[in-house]
Parts: structure tokens; C-alpha cells; sequence
């Protein structure tokens, strides 16, 4: 039985994109059709953010009883404000959502929590490449390991840093949904694909915004909610009111790639996860913007090569 409750475990001075990610994944869903009940819980009364920002409609954890249908998603926290002398506050009720059969997942730093909860013991698990030998030294029954987005372990995932919480949070979309309603989802957050775990902390889509230039942006996010149409760098253009050979040139200097190049990128990514699936191929080549299904495994064979 697929879960439609989300409950959202927050630790004082937790990362508010470690929670918001995940979150806003859940709610996206609810607007494309598939709606969730999320709960917010804490072992505190008004927990804070590591920012500043404090929270107040929250609920304590004996006001919720997990059952093995639910998702429980631990977000991070600032490991140098982790009370560790609070640990009788959460620990058992973690503990027994964990035992209750619900998936248990952690973003970012929250991994150190399963583990010190004993959920993790001689388990596959990662966190926040930045922490995974601090992991591993303290908590030497675990397997970390290093530069995966996330890991599942049984009904147990625990996820990399930040924006990773994103990508496993489409992943059980996806499972639950399936392959065309996750997609749908990103789309919605123009993110540009569901990334699985065993990819690396870094993705094609990052690395290519790493610049400030607002108008590219605008450009990458058409490119990415738009990969099933044919787009031409006029229609880009117009978007930020330039000619397509300026653009070209912003685009080359802002990302270190072609439009063509990085259209490419995000179609063959896209279709290699697709190709994952059971649909047929006719639809995948369609959703990733390619004109038949030779094209696609063309496309496929070369980014594979």
C-alpha cells in the first residue's frame, strides 16, 4: 500500500533546504494531482533554523504515531548545535518508526542521527561529501559511501547534501507514482530530472549554473521545462529580449557550453533514466524531445560511448 503521509522530523538548528527541498517535492506532487499529508514534528517546542529563522506550527513527536505506511524524512542540522544530551528526547520514537516499517530517510547531516539511533549498523548509507570520513570514523558499523546522491538500504535512505534531498524525494515519488508522474513533478520545479543514487553529489544541471547571469537562468529553466519540444534559439532569445547570436555568446560565456550542447546533455540524462523503466520506447523518445526511437538510442550509444 503506497503512503500518502509525509512527516517531516525537525531538529533545532536544522538546514532549512535540507527540509525545504524534500518538502516542496511532496506539495508539487499535490498540485500536479497526487496530493500528501505532510506533518511537521520536533522533539522541541518552537525548533530553530541554522539561518535563524525559528518554526512554531509544529507538533511534538508523541502527537504521531508512524505506521509502515508512512514516509518519515529527517532533515539536517548544524552538527556542532546537535544536543547530543537531548538524544532520550527522539531517539526512541525514531527508533520505532524505523521498526514500525516506514520508510525512514535522512537529508544531508541527518544521516549522523539515524546512525547514532543504531538504524544504520552494518548498513550502506551517505551523507554531505564534507562529512562522510567524520561519519565513518564515529560511526565505524556503518558503510559510507562517498559521492553518491542517495542510498537506500532496505525501507532506510539517507541522501547527500542540500539539494539531494530533492532527488530522493522524486525517487519515492517515483516509486509510489511511477516514472511519467515524477518527471512531471520536476518539471513543475524545473528541475531538470530526477537524478537516481547512483550518480554522483554533482549533475549536469548544477554545473552549469554555476554563474550569476539571471538571464541564462531564465534560459535554462525554459530549456529544462521544455526538453519534450523542439527549441530553437530564436524562441530563446526572445525570452530575454536579444538576438539569438548574443545569446549564444551569453550562453557560452555564462555556462561554458553551447545551447545545443547543453540541450543534448539534458536530453540523453533524461532519457538514460527513462530507459530505466518499463515504458515503451516510442514514449520515451517523445518526452525527451528526440523525433523517433532510433534517434534516441543514437543519442544514448553516444553519451554512453
Amino acid at each position: 500500500m503506497s503512503s500518502n503521509r509525509v512527516i517531516f522530523f525537525i531538529f533545532d538548528s536544522v538546514h532549512l533546504l535540507d527540509l525545504a527541498g524534500a518538502l516542496t517535492v511532496f506539495y508539487e506532487s499535490g498540485c500536479c494531482g497526487k496530493p500528501y499529508d505532510m506533518r511537521y514534528v520536533s522533539p522541541y517546542q518552537n525548533p530553530g533554523t541554522s539561518s535563524g529563522l525559528g518554526f512554531t506550527n509544529v507538533e511534538p513527536l508523541s502527537s504521531v504515531t508512524v505506521d509502515q505506511n508512512d514516509i518519515v524524512i529527517v532533515a539536517g542540522m548544524e552538527i556542532e548545535k546537535w544536543n547530543r544530551a537531548d538524544d532520550q528526547l527522539w531517539m526512541p520514537w525514531l527508533q520505532a518508526a524505523a521498526k514500525s516499517g516506514a520508510i525512514v530517510a535522512s537529508v544531508c547531516t541527518a544521516t549522523f542521527a539515524l546512525a547514532a539511533a543504531g538504524l544504520l549498523n552494518g548498513q550502506n548509507c551517505t551523507t554531505h561529501w564534507a562529512w562522510t570520513t567524520t561519519l565513518q570514523q564515529k560511526y565505524p558499523l556503518l558503510k559510507v559511501i562517498e559521492n553518491k546522491l542517495f542510498v537506500q538500504s532496505g525501507r532506510i535512505f539517507s541522501s547527500a547534501g542540500i539539494a539531494t534531498g530533492i532527488d530522493l524525494a522524486l525517487y519515492l515519488i517515483e516509486q509510489q507514482h511511477g516514472a511519467a508522474f515524477a518527471c512531471m513533478v520536476a518539471q513543475d520545479m524545473v528541475v531538470y530530472i530526477r537524478r537516481d543514487g547512483a550518480e554522483a553529489q554533482s549533475s549536469i544541471y548544477l554545473q552549469n549554473r554555476q554563474h550569476i547571469n539571471q538571464y541564462i537562468h531564465q534560459v535554462q529553466d525554459y530549456i529544462t521545462k521544455n526538453l519534450q519540444h523542439k527549441i530553437t534559439i530564436g524562441e530563446l532569445a526572445d525570452l530575454i529580449f536579444v538576438s539569438p547570436r548574443n545569446l549564444t555568446r551569453l550562453f557560452k560565456s555564462a555556462t561554458g557550453t553551447t545551447i545545443g550542447q547543453y540541450t543534448q546533455l539534458l536530453r540523453q540524462e533524461k532519457a538514460k533514466h527513462l530507459l530505466k523503466t518499463k515504458h515503451k520506447m516510442a514514449w520515451i523518445a517523445k518526452e525527451c524531445g528526440y523525433s523517433s526511437t532510433a534517434q534516441l538510442r543514437k543519442s544514448v550509444k553516444e553519451a554512453n560511448d
